[in-house]
């Protein structure tokens, strides 16, 4: 079975409608919206409310784990325009999904860290289906979903409880597949080149890599990994990429005869 995989979507529609084209499965793992382009700081929600130049003041101070200060500016400039602050990011964010979902190809979802799983329902298209810390079975192949993120200083939207994020795991149970949108808490994956710093990865996605041993463990999260795919015993652990960035999915053929599960 041949699956095209991305990750990390990051406002970019150019080329999504034709992700899927030539696979049997498409998957994405979340992260679809832009909230702030450390790339280029003229983009996203952020800048669009507050300017390229505080996007940029921002941005230097989360790199500088600088977080206290970062959180404070961030205060005063919702502060400065009024209002309810989630109700303007909300709204932004919404129109966001409706451009993404509107050319997102026909798939399986979970969801990131920076998601809003609140707001999906009223974007998604009835050939879209979610799942997180769920199972479905295709072509005698077991896939398990683990969607959302752990906390951490970056405080983004759907950070939930380890325990929380454990007992999605474990409702899996043994699978020959998990997607998932964080990696496994090891410094290889979680480390990224480029910020400089290890983003949260899941000890216990570690745990269940370890023991049930799946053929793989699909993930992104991480931009610019140090290392991009590694092996835990037979499983093979891939970042899919950066679609933002990659602009393409990860293919792979995953072998249906004889299932390892």
């Amino acid at each position: 079975m041949r699956i095209a995989i991305v990750s990390d979507v990051h406002g970019r529609t150019q080329g999504l409608a034709e992700a899927g084209q030539g696979a049997d499965l498409f998957v994405c793992l979340g992260d679809l919206i832009l909230f702030l382009d450390y790339d280029d700081p003229s983009n996203g929600i952020f800048p669009q409310l507050h300017g390229e130049a505080m996007a940029r003041r921002y941005i230097e101070l989360r790199t500088a784990n600088r977080w206290q200060e970062a959180r404070d500016l961030s205060h005063r400039l919702w502060s400065a325009l009024g209002g309810d602050t989630w109700q303007v990011i909300n709204r932004e964010v919404s129109r966001q999904y409706e451009s993404i979902f509107a050319v997102m190809p026909a798939g399986l979802f979970t969801y990131g860290n920076v998601d809003v799983p609140t707001l999906w329902p009223q974007h998604l298209r009835e050939h879209h289906r979610v799942l997180d810390g769920e199972v479905v079975e295709m072509a005698g192949l077991r896939l398990g979903f683990v969607g959302g993120g752990l906390p951490s200083p970056m405080r983004t939207p759907f950070e939930i409880p380890e325990a929380e994020y454990d007992a999605k795991i474990e409702q899996l149970g043994p699978v020959d597949v998990i997607f998932s949108h964080i990696p496994p808490m090891l410094p290889e994956l979680t480390y990224d080149v480029a910020a400089r710093r290890f983003e949260r990865g899941s000890a216990g996605l570690l745990r269940a890599v370890e023991r049930w041993q799946p053929r793989y463990l699909f993930h992104g999260h991480v931009h610019n990994p140090l290392v991009p795919r590694m092996r835990i015993g037979r499983t093979e652990v891939v970042n899919v990429g950066h679609y933002r960035s990659r602009r393409l999915p990860f293919l792979v053929d995953i072998p249906v005869v004889g299932s390892a599960v």
